[in-house]
């Protein structure tokens, strides 16, 4: 008997790419919600939704994204990103299905030196953060079966529909547009493939994990090197800048080390480099034998 998953968010960037990869299982049943027939926020469309599906496990990939709005959309971001996870947590706990939540590397304050893992303490410092750590607090004391998937700095074909992209594709646009790029080299992060992710999730949940994990590509950059190494890759040439956060400032405050790795060891993913290479080779960026003898 096939097992029913059901998944919120799933034209999101991570969303997208879990669709696919659970559609080529044969002991599977996906069933993909948008917000358009799947809002978190509407709890009685949620229960509804969810009864009438009866599925083994529910992921939810939604989510209100945009950083700097959040802050000034609080009520907005923590409807989404915490009551909507609520909202599925609770119905979860009725049919006794796995409650998945994609959660961030911005539950992290960033002052630690090294990577975080699943038992560090969190300290979010700012709104998107500390809706998406409430998220992870509303699931864990209402579903008695969860596994909170955190994830990094994701890249990946679809883009975040919220901000209108990825920062891999705007780089390459304004490269291609011959404009100078000034970019962030003190911020340390996981750049994470979601098409890498989504896979890794699947085996995770054939393995029957359950609890918090940390899931990204291995290796940690800054923004700047994440950067070069698209142009590297695709051959487009730039001027490149490398300046300091404090010269680029946002209306949200970002972790200055936000780079995620596992303790739990339940899966390994490729590094973020040759992570990179299959992203730019799936979107047309550059050709197979490039891809083959780049070094």
């Amino acid at each position: 008997m096939k097992r029913r998953v059901v998944i919120f968010g799933a034209t999101g960037q991570l969303g997208t790419d879990l669709v696919e990869v659970f559609a080529k299982s044969e002991d599977i049943e996906v069933l993909p919600l948008t917000h358009d027939n799947g809002d978190c926020t509407d709890p009685v469309a949620v229960r509804n939704l969810l009864l009438g599906a009866h599925p083994q496990i529910v992921i939810n990939s939604a989510a209100y994204v945009r950083v700097d709005d959040c802050e000034d959309s609080a009520r907005e971001a923590f409807d989404v990103n915490a009551i909507g996870a609520l909202n599925v947590a609770r119905v979860c706990a009725e049919l006794d299905a796995l409650c998945v939540y994609i959660s961030t590397d911005y539950v992290f304050d960033g002052k630690k030196a090294t990577p975080y893992v699943e038992s560090d303490p969190t300290c979010p410092i700012n709104v998107y953060g500390a809706s998406k750590l409430a998220g992870e607090f509303l699931i864990r004391q209402t579903a008695p079966r969860w596994l909170i998937v955190r994830a990094a700095s994701l890249f990946g074909r679809t883009g975040a529909k919220g901000k209108g992209g990825n920062f891999v594709e705007t780089i390459l646009a304004k490269a291609k547009a011959g404009q100078a790029l000034t970019i962030v080299n003190d911020v340390r992060m996981t750049p994470t493939y979601t098409r890498d992710a989504a896979t890794a999730l699947v085996l995770l949940l054939a393995h029957g994990a359950e609890g918090i994990v940390h899931l990204t590509n291995a290796g940690i950059c800054s923004w700047y090197e994440f950067a070069k190494k698209a142009l590297d890759l695709t051959g487009w040439r730039a001027s490149l800048t490398p300046v300091s956060a404090t010269e680029y400032p946002t209306r949200a405050r970002r972790p200055k080390n936000s780079a995620l790795m596992s303790e739990r060891a339940l899966v390994e993913l490729r590094s973020w480099q040759d992570a990179l290479k299959a992203y730019l080779l799936e979107k047309g960026h550059i050709s197979a034998s490039l891809a083959v003898h780049e070094p």
